[in-house]
């Protein structure tokens, strides 16, 4: 294969459809290294849908579409799709790449090395505050080494790859949070992969394979109230939306911005924005856009969510797996748990393999299926304990040499029921009818805190409110644990119901749990109670009643 002179229309699409798989094959990689106080999300996955949304713009294009209907399509792609800090930051390279490049034709080396520097220098005009040891000092380093060797395409691609190679190796002695936890920078991980999609395009170099996400090794420490110079600061929302705007509004939509957050990204022109903030202040944040222009596509994420469920993960991950000595029956039973006095119980009912995992921190396929060949049965019943787990969960079946029926439980409170009926001597349909039949008499509910203002049945919420969830949604609402859990239990609770099972999480205390009982003993006292401590993290207490 012979090596281009230049980068033509067609070439340009490849590389972005080769990084998008690169992205995909090294997310949970990526992902795994996102160690910052309040992370950006997960950025793997934030990369990943970003050039996702790059890929689809692309797709309607003819096989010789012109260079300019291709950048077009990477620019607009990519501002509209661009997700979570790390996303929003490369859209906004993609687009300042594509920016310089001729509408007709193909790009020869010197232009390449503008564009990169462009892409750099609009990147770094994006972000309010710019903190060094992040991809913006990975795509300055790649920027660097494409001008130092512009003799041919091959040359400037390989340089811009290793200079950014060694960028990223350098990122923990910048961010003193990277260099405690043993690892580089998350999103120049992800963005050094461009530069890898691009040498396998233009000189054919082989792509670089993900490491195993075991072999990635994390030293999670606690947050605390100070922060050294470069730490990313403690904030609680990550919101984002496009903004609809006169550009001529937008300076002093930037300065309000500073004034209530950080991670501040704002990409876009010619009267469309992707905005990104860390934030506090929710309402502020929105308020904002309306002097600017028409927010859309609103999406607020409680980062503290995300960072408390992933610690209780990777450290759970980290620790020594329990041997299971006992011989393995015909039928055992795998389950996805959060929080380990909820695994101990399990456990107790006969689970053989636990899986780590919960709302924020989903246990991936191969996860699922470690799990499923370690029990050494030949039958194995899955349950998986929320419902974004069980479109993955069914993938199982299918990959490993036992048979696998996953019982769709969508709750922890679920999983117990149905453990009630599991049969180690049955095989595992006769398991999965009669386990989800007990799964389906418990009604399962749980009480946390509103990370966002919202409008629902129960009325009006307001973030720090104490709500409790059922399977149709908000049941109640209070400024207590105590009397959210109450009032959702009045709501619910039949009397024909027996059995109120409760699990105590993480900000349950035993006056909360006395203040429910007690309640209990007086307006329900033919149903009997039991109280179990689970430890799962956001929710203080899981109920289900039969």
């Amino acid at each position: 294969m012979t090596t281009p002179m230049t980068l033509s229309a067609g070439e340009l699409r490849t590389a972005i459809s080769t990084y998008a798989e690169l992205l995909r094959s090294h997310k949970e990689v990526i992902n795994r290294l996102n160690v910052y106080p309040v992370p950006d999300g997960d950025t793997g996955t934030n990369m990943t849908l970003t050039i996702e949304s790059v890929t689809k713009e692309l797709i309607p294009l003819g096989a010789n579409a012109p260079m300019a209907d291709v950048c077009k399509a990477i620019a607009h792609g990519s501002l509209m799709g661009a997700r979570g800090n790390s996303g929003v930051i490369l859209s906004q390279m993609l687009r300042g790449l594509v920016a310089k490049f001729p509408a007709d034709g193909d790009v020869e080396p010197g232009v390449l090395a503008d564009s990169l520097e462009h892409a750099d220098v609009l990147a770094r005009q994006a972000v309010v505050r710019i903190v060094e040891g992040t991809m913006l000092s990975v795509a300055r380093a790649a920027a660097e080494g494409a001008r130092a060797h512009c003799e041919s395409l091959t040359a400037l691609v390989r340089s811009a790859r290793d200079r950014a190679k060694v960028a990223l190796a350098f990122t923990p002695e910048q961010l003193p949070v990277l260099k405690q936890a043993g690892v580089v920078d998350s999103g120049g991980t992800g963005l050094l992969l461009l530069f890898d999609a691009l040498c396998t395009v233009v000189a054919n170099d082989p792509l670089p394979v993900a490491p195993p996400v075991e072999s990635i090794h994390v030293h999670v420490h606690e947050m605390t109230d100070t922060h050294a110079e470069g730490d990313i600061a403690e904030l609680r929302y990550e919101v984002m939306y496009l903004l609809d705007a006169d550009d001529d509004k937008m300076h002093a939509f930037r300065e309000v911005w500073a004034g209530i957050g950080d991670s501040i990204v704002i990409v876009g022109g010619d009267g469309i924005y992707n905005c990104h903030i860390h934030t506090d202040d929710i309402g502020a944040a929105v308020e904002a856009s309306l002097d600017a222009g028409r927010p859309r596509e609103i999406r607020v994420t409680d980062l503290s969510e995300q960072v408390i469920e992933e610690r209780w993960v990777r450290e759970a991950s980290g620790a020594d797996v329990e041997e299971v000595t006992e011989p393995a029956p015909p039928t055992a039973v795998v389950a996805v748990v959060v929080g380990e006095g909820v695994g101990r119980i399990f456990r107790s009912l006969g689970v053989r393999t636990l899986v780590k995992g919960g709302q924020s921190m989903n246990p991936s396929t191969a996860d699922l299926v470690a799990a499923v060949r370690a029990t050494g049965s030949a039958q194995v019943v899955l349950l998986p304990n929320n419902k974004n787990i069980r479109p993955v969960a069914e993938q199982v079946d299918g990959l490993v040499d036992q048979t696998v029926t996953v019982v769709p439980t969508n709750s922890i409170v679920e999983g117990f029921a149905a453990l009630l009926e599991y049969d180690p001597d049955a095989s595992a349909a006769e398991n999965a009818e009669s386990m989800s039949r007990s799964a389906c008499n418990v009604v399962a509910a749980e009480v946390t805190q509103a990370v966002r203002d919202a409008t629902t049945d129960a009325g009006e919420v307001h973030v720090g409110d104490w709500i409790g969830l059922s399977a149709k949604g908000v049941r109640s609402i209070a400024d207590s644990i105590a009397v959210a859990s109450n009032r959702l239990l009045a709501e619910l609770i039949r009397p024909d119901h027996e059995l109120l099972t409760i699990i105590e999480g993480d900000g349950s205390s035993p006056a909360n749990t006395r203040r429910i009982t007690e309640f209990l003993a007086d307006e329900y006292p033919a149903i009997s109670v039991e109280v179990h401590h689970g430890g799962q993290p956001l929710y203080p207490y899981y109920f289900g009643i039969e």
